[in-house]
């Protein structure tokens, strides 16, 4: 596929066939997902590949809890997970609030999941002091990532970046034997698609963008 092409059709693929996706044809897609950028070119990311069915279920489970407060917190009108505003829904709205299963069975019904670590001895994190949540190590993981979905979507198969399993980080490391300096990045179901949509929808580049200052004209065409 021309390039555009892919990065213009490449969406959240949550829906899959029982068709398998082969050794050889993963082994290409992380041949070619390996030429991401990553701070010093450290390249400090490592994928382990699961395809046990417990261990996919105990994924799932974990993807739970997250699931839960994401909804109730959308259900309450506010925007879920973020790190400003404190969530308001109660422990017993959460307990009651079901996890819908378009964010817990993609990784139980895929043909593979691939977790995404990075290794934190290896990334530059020039906003650890700042008084915020730090963003600056995905620089050097998500890039891969996306480059994981860029190449599956190439070969004619998809996926979905998810993170929800992240908050329950420590019972990750334990389940799949990762080191504690190692963070996991992203939960990744990868499979033939159901339907391999064509058109997406986003944002105008008017929309995005701020010439100069933020308060600045938007760039247009």
């Amino acid at each position: 596929m021309e390039l555009y092409d892919v990065m213009r059709t490449t969406f959240s693929a949550r829906e899959f066939t029982d068709d398998p996706l082969p050794d050889e044809t993963l082994y290409k897609i992380l041949d070619n997902a390996r030429f991401a950028s990553s701070g010093g070119n450290r390249q400090g990311w490592h994928v382990i590949i699961v395809r046990d069915q417990n261990t996919r279920d105990q994924l799932s489970a974990l993807t739970e809890p997250a699931a839960k407060r994401y909804i109730a917190q959308i259900q309450a009108g506010e925007s879920p997970w973020n790190s400003i505003d404190p969530p308001s829904v109660s422990a017993e709205t959460l307990a009651q609030t079901p996890a819908p299963e378009r964010l817990t069975e993609p990784v139980r019904k895929a043909a593979v999941v691939l977790v995404v670590c990075v290794d934190l001895k290896l990334v530059a994190s020039m906003d650890q002091d700042l008084d915020r949540v730090g963003v600056i190590s995905g620089g050097s993981i998500y890039p891969f990532v996306w480059n994981v979905l860029l190449s599956a979507r190439h070969e004619g198969y998809g996926g979905t970046l998810t993170t929800l399993a992240v908050a329950q980080e420590p019972k990750l490391q334990a389940l799949l034997g990762i080191p504690s300096h190692v963070a996991v990045a992203a939960v990744i179901p990868v499979g033939k698609p159901v339907k391999q949509l064509t058109k997406l929808r986003r944002g105008a580049v008017s929309e995005f963008t701020h010439v100069e200052r933020w308060d600045g004209a938007p760039l247009q065409a």
